[in-house]
C-alpha cells in the first residue's frame, strides 16, 4: 500500500464517518417522529471532521482546512454543553 493510498483511506473514512451522522440523525428523528439530534451526532461530527481535518493538513488545503478547523470547534463546544446541562440535571 502507498502512502498517497494511505491518505486517500483516511479521507474517505472521514467523509463516510461524517456521513453517517447525517445518517444517524435521520433515522433517530424518524424513530422519535420528531427532529431531533442525538449526542452521537456531535461525536461523530467531531470525528469525521478530525479525520477530514488531517486528511486537509495533508492535502495543504488551507480552505478546507479552515472549513473542518472551524466545525471541529463547535461539535466540541455542543459536546461540552451536553455535558453541562446533564451535570446540572444530575
Amino acid at each position: 500500500m502507498t502512502r498517497e493510498t494511505l491518505w486517500l483511506i483516511v479521507g474517505f473514512t472521514g467523509q463516510a464517518v461524517f456521513t453517517g451522522r447525517f445518517v444517524l440523525q435521520w433515522l433517530y428523528s424518524e424513530i422519535k417522529r420528531r427532529s431531533v439530534i442525538p449526542v452521537g451526532f456531535w461525536y461523530l461530527s467531531m470525528l469525521g471532521s478530525a479525520l477530514l481535518l488531517v486528511y486537509a493538513i495533508y492535502r495543504q488545503d488551507p480552505v478546507f482546512i479552515l472549513g473542518q478547523a472551524f466545525g471541529f470547534v463547535v461539535y466540541l463546544r455542543n459536546l461540552q454543553l451536553i455535558a453541562r446541562y446533564k451535570e446540572q440535571k444530575e
